[in-house]
C-alpha cells in the first residue's frame, strides 16, 4: 500500500494513493486518526488492507506522509563515496544527528531559501518508518517494527553547518525535509537495500546511488538507535545520503532562487520541490 496524506496544510487527511488515484480513507472510515503514531498503534495499516475502491482523481496538495513524528533521526557518511568525497573518515558506527518537525514539507511544497545560511544543498535519502515501538531491538527483529518507506531530501544549510561546527542549525531551517510522495508498506518491496537512488538538480543528474552501498545497514541502524532509545509508532529514521552533494563539488553548487530539486528512490517514488526565497 501507498499511504499519504493529502489537503490543505494543517487539515490533511488520511489516505491510498492508487497510480493517480486518491482513496479517501476518513470518508470509509470517519474514525480513522491522522497518519501518525496513533494510526500505527490502533493497527490501522491492517485494517485498511480490505480497501478495495478504486479511488478517485484528484487536484489535491500532498503532504508529508507522517503527522508529527516524535523525532527525526538522520545518519551522517552512511554512504563510503559519500563520505570519501567530503575528504571525511569513514565511520566506525552509526553517526546520528536529528531534524527538527518545522523542517518538514510536502513532496512537492516549495523549499524555502533561510535568511541564516547560504550554500544549501541537497541530500536524497531513504528514510524508514517506525510502526511499533521498540527499545534494545535486536536485528533480527528490526523489520518487525517498520510501518514502511518514503522519501527525504535532507536539505542541507552548509553555511551554518561548518561554521557552526555541529549540524543541528545547519539541518533544521524550515522547510529542510521535503518528503513522500508516499509511505510504501514494508510488504510492497523485495530488499530495501538494493534500491536506486536518484538526485537531479534543474533537469542534471547529481546523485546515483543504491541503498546497497549503505555502510550500516537499516536492522544495524535500528539496533544501534533503540539500545538506549525508545523508537515511537511515526519515527522516522533516514539512512544517509550516497556521494554527489554539490558543495564537495568543483566548484561547489548550491541551491538558488528558482533551482528545482527532484529526489527519487525506486518503488518509492520521487519528489520534486522548486527553490523559492524566504519572505
Amino acid at each position: 500500500m501507498k499511504l499519504i496524506r493529502f489537503g490543505e496544510k494543517g487539515k490533511e487527511n488520511p489516505g491510498l494513493l492508487m497510480e493517480d488515484r486518491i482513496v479517501d480513507l476518513r470518508r470509509i472510515f470517519p474514525g480513522i486518526p491522522d497518519i501518525g503514531e496513533a494510526f500505527f498503534r490502533q493497527g490501522w495499516i491492517e485494517k485498511i488492507r480490505e480497501v478495495t475502491e478504486p479511488g478517485e482523481k484528484m487536484e489535491v496538495r500532498l503532504s508529508w506522509p507522517v503527522h508529527h513524528p516524535s523525532k527525526i533521526i538522520c545518519l551522517g557518511k552512511n554512504y563510503a563515496e559519500h563520505a570519501k568525497e567530503g575528504g571525511l573518515d569513514i565511520p566506525k558506527k552509526p553517526l546520528l544527528f536529528c531534524k527538527t518537525p518545522n523542517t518538514l514539507c510536502g513532496p512537492y511544497d516549495p523549499i524555502l531559501l533561510p535568511s541564516g545560511s547560504g550554500q544549501v544543498d541537497w541530500e536524497v535519502e531513504l528514510a524508514v518508518i517506525i510502526g511499533k515501538q521498540g527499545k534494545r531491538i535486536k536485528k533480527v527483529e528490526a523489520f518487525e517494527y517498520i510501518a514502511g518507506y518514503t522519501v527525504m531530501n535532507d536539505v542541507s544549510g552548509r553555511e551554518a553547518q561548518f561554521s557552526d561546527q555541529q549540524w543541528f542549525r545547519g539541518k533544521s531551517f524550515d522547510t529542510f525535509a521535503p518528503m513522500g510522495p508516499a509511505l510504501v508498506t514494508v510488504d510492497e518491496i523485495d530488499d530495501v537495500q538494493h534500491l536506486k537512488l536518484t538526485t537531479f538538480v534543474d533537469g542534471v543528474m547529481m546523485q546515483d546511488g543504491n541503498t546497497r552501498d549503505m555502510i550500516f545497514d537499516i536492522p544495524t541502524i535500528i539496533e544501534f538507535i533503540s539500545k538506549d532509545m525508545t523508537l515511537i509508532p511515526g519515527d522516522i529514521i533516514s539512512t544517509g545520503t550516497p556521494d554527489g552533494v554539490g558543495i564537495f563539488r568543483n566548484p561547489p553548487v548550491v541551491l538558488k532562487e528558482g533551482s528545482v530539486v527532484e529526489c527519487s528512490i525506486e518503488k518509492i517514488g520521487s519528489i520534486k520541490n522548486r527553490v523559492i526565497k524566504e519572505k
